[in-house]
């Protein structure tokens, strides 16, 4: 049965982000994720999670300077030193989270520039190294072009040949559902043809990102696929919701969490 985190960067925006946690937990969710903790200290966030006793699924490497636009910095060429830094700043963050994956942002570069390529190629190795000696993955997000003109990672084929080649265990595929359904389409197909290097799932409404509902992708179904390829991970809850985030948890409900 799927177990899921709610993403506290668009799910309980009616709460301060600090109140999310509770508010998390206390709609039955076991889990949470969101896109960045740097506003609040390690011991603020952990606190949060403590006090919902959640598990923390996931959260970003600091992204370079998001509010002006940029998506990450991992294939910006002479960017290194502060992608180095980034990376030791996310991982100040995990002792008190417990966190076991983390997302690292490619940026908005082009994909087929030899030089993006081989930044973002060292960019990886130094993370996954460095991740890899606390235990914790790596993890490589293809994101749809509507969402994020010109991210540099935008194939879920192209990420899969990113992983493979690394040779290193803990870099794994993020794999959003939402994103595969705009960018391939069929998803169900593309998520048996690369399990075996997911690390982590994340679920939206095809149309609007917001809850799942029946016009797609096929969630009953994704789900209980996920169930018999033996997926024991978190399912992320990255959606807007559509008319607030209590009022849209029908959906949840026959896998809410007893309280």
């Amino acid at each position: 049965m799927p177990r899921f985190a709610a993403n506290l960067s668009m799910m309980f925006t009616e709460w301060e982000f600090l109140d999310r946690f509770k508010a998390a937990a206390e709609a039955g969710f076991e889990a949470v994720e969101f896109l960045f903790p740097y506003e609040h200290t390690p011991e603020q966030v952990g606190l949060a999670l403590a006090g919902g006793e959640l598990t923390q699924a996931l959260y970003n490497l600091p992204p370079g300077d998001f509010a002006n636009g940029e998506r990450g910095i991992a294939s910006l060429a002479g960017r290194e030193d502060e992608f180095k830094a980034s990376v030791d700043t996310a991982l100040s963050y995990a002792h008190e989270t417990g966190v076991k994956r983390l997302h690292m942002m490619a940026g908005l570069a082009d994909p087929n520039d030899p030089v993006a390529q081989k930044t973002y190629r060292a960019s990886l190795a130094y993370a996954a190294d460095k991740l890899g000696e606390q235990g914790i993955d790596l993890l490589l997000e293809p994101i749809n072009g509507k969402d994020m003109p010109g991210y540099f990672l935008n194939d879920f084929d192209q990420a899969a040949a990113y992983i493979r080649e690394s040779g290193r265990p803990n870099v794994r595929l993020q794999f959003d559902m939402y994103h595969c359904e705009l960018i391939h389409g069929d998803v169900s197909a593309k998520l048996k043809a690369l399990y075996p290097l997911v690390g982590h799932v994340q679920i939206a409404r095809a149309n609007g990102r917001h809850e799942p509902d029946a016009s797609g992708p096929d969630y009953p179904t994704l789900f209980a696929e996920l169930d018999g390829l033996g997926y024991d991970g978190f399912v992320g809850c990255e959606y807007r919701p559509e008319a607030g985030t209590l009022e849209g948890l029908g959906w949840f409900a026959p896998w809410r969490k007893p309280l």
